[in-house]
């Protein structure tokens, strides 16, 4: 029996309830003044990171004292600012639960609009979006893409992750290697690695120390395979391929911290099969391709929309092979969703 398919104001209806539901569990959980001043308990106020968001509650590790490295479950305080993984907050000690009472300036964070278009963090305080794809699920270059646009606008810097890189003998998906060389020509990293074989797995290892990272990508893509090899002590769950559709199953429900054994911190996150970028103005889609930023302002026509407008030096650029079709093609869809999306 198929699923019934929903509506987008159903979808919204319900989110909204969700949202509600989410906001009353953690107002409850939250711990007033009052309560800080009488708890006698809570210890001193520390730095820490948050792990784990649960909603109602996070895991905050310790960052100094004589618990340092330790993970405790905490409640937060009343009208505390929003917290994502990766926050690094000032949270007091205590049996069974800790309590966060304040967060810190964030360097970085990576914002996705919600059903609404309102903006909402993802993680915090990352230095690097590690995109992960692989020839199943099958990879697109528009959803490629549009975690780079994202990337580049909220000044991140991304590095594309090709897994299961085993799967590639004998010239099996020649797509895969095709695309590869397409970014590796735009001048982006590309790194090609293997969960199965471990083939690459040092050399990300490398390129991870000293940094911290957000994996993101389709769920399938075998994002939790690769936290698997990159800290044995993770234990992350694999799902499988749906039959058919060769799409991933989610295995991961929520954004958790990771500190790699070979230095450098790891954020996974859940599947994401779309990312929106309507919350970003027609100049940062287009400044967000880094291979048409030498072309742009040079167009005979100041207004000049990049299609088939005489004197266009983007269409030049691409008529010269200097920049990708398909990059160019890509451009004009997010443009096209994102005025479909507002409508």
């Amino acid at each position: 029996m198929s699923k019934r398919r929903l509506s987008d104001r159903q979808k919204g209806r319900i989110q909204s309830i969700q949202e509600q539901r989410r906001e009353r569990a953690i107002a409850k959980n939250a711990v007033s003044e009052d309560d800080l001043a009488n708890h006698s308990t809570l210890g001193p106020e520390i730095l820490g990171t948050v792990v784990t968001n649960f909603g109602a509650q996070v895991d905050i590790e310790a960052a100094e004292t004589d618990i340092k490295g330790r993970i405790v479950r905490c409640h937060m305080r009343a009208n505390l600012d929003s917290l994502v993984t990766g926050d690094q907050v000032i949270w007091r000690f205590a049996e069974p639960h800790g309590v966060v009472v304040a967060r810190q300036a964030r360097r970085s964070e990576l914002l996705r609009p919600d059903i609404y278009g309102k903006l909402r963090p993802v993680v915090a305080n990352v230095d690097l979006i590690a995109i992960v794809f692989s020839a199943k699920p099958d990879a697109f270059s528009n959803l490629l893409d549009r975690y780079l646009v994202a990337s580049e606008a909220q000044n991140i810097k991304p590095v594309l992750i090709l897994n299961k890189v085993d799967m590639l003998k004998n010239n099996a998906f020649p797509d895969i290697n095709k695309l590869v060389k397409e970014y590796e020509f735009i001048g982006y990293d590309v790194l090609q690695v293997s969960a199965t074989s471990g083939e690459g797995i040092t050399e990300l290892q490398d390129y991870l120390t000293g940094q911290t990272a957000i994996f993101v990508g389709q769920s399938g893509v075998g994002k939790s395979s690769l936290i698997n090899h990159l800290q044995p002590d993770a234990n992350m769950s694999v799902g499988e391929l749906s039959i058919g559709k060769e799409k991933g199953t989610h295995t991961t429900t929520v954004s958790r911290l990771f500190h790699l054994s070979g230095g450098g911190v790891l954020i996974d996150s859940p599947g994401i099969r779309e990312f929106a970028l309507t919350h970003l103005t027609k100049e940062q889609v287009i400044n967000g391709f880094i291979d048409f930023r030498p072309y742009l302002g040079h167009c005979k026509f100041r207004d000049c929309n990049h299609n088939k407008d005489l004197g266009c030096s983007l269409l030049t650029a691409v008529a010269e092979k200097k920049v990708l079709a398909t990059r160019l093609h890509n451009y004009r869809q997010i443009l096209l969703s994102q005025e479909s999306d507002r409508t």
